[in-house]
């Protein structure tokens, strides 16, 4: 893959992923832009909505690498790696996301730094969903290349007829009239 190839192949995957993201993060930015018009701004960080968002992209995230370690692809020492990002979004991410929409749902009154703290998990789950989908794209590419060169004919010796000398001599001559001597 030259580079133009390369740099082509990153700004898709890019935007691709961009716009996963954005459509995850709409309705939460509608949600938002109504808070803003009713004057509830400081209510935007202690609702569960950022933690919400951000556990919607650390489960498509999970998803996503999911599908890059159980592909046909032998990723070799990078399944390990896979592991940890796996272990890594249950742990930082999708674990306090949910804590904390549980908190803010059974508590009204929730701590000051949960507003702090959903922003940075939110950051965290985007970061994760990218590296996830270029793990994924990485597999589908190499899955990609694998049905091309299976797909082309190569070219194969055919083997040499087999010849059993007698028994199809035998046979000749009983069909030209000759007779069976067995």
């Amino acid at each position: 893959m030259n580079n133009q190839n390369k740099e082509q192949y990153f700004e898709g995957t890019m935007y691709g992923t961009y716009a996963d993201i954005l459509f995850i993060l709409f309705p939460f930015l509608v949600i938002f832009l109504l808070r803003i018009w009713n004057d509830e701004v400081i209510e935007i960080l202690k609702q569960p909505d950022l933690s919400i968002a951000a556990a919607i992209l650390s489960g498509l995230s999970l998803g996503k690498f999911v599908l890059g370690l159980i592909g046909d692809r032998d990723l070799g020492q990078y399944k390990e790696r896979i592991v940890f990002f796996m272990a890594l979004t249950l742990f930082i991410v999708l674990g306090p996301s949910l804590m904390i929409i549980i908190k803010i749902i059974n508590d009204n009154d929730a701590a000051e730094f949960i507003g702090f703290v959903q922003p940075v998990l939110l950051t965290i789950a985007i970061a994760l969903y990218s590296i996830s989908v270029s793990v994924h794209k990485i597999v589908e590419r190499y899955d990609h290349l694998e049905d091309k060169t299976s797909n082309e004919i190569s070219p194969v010796e055919a083997p040499s007829p087999l010849n059993i000398s007698g028994s199809h001599d035998q046979e000749i001559q009983i069909k030209e009239g000759g007779t069976d001597k067995r």
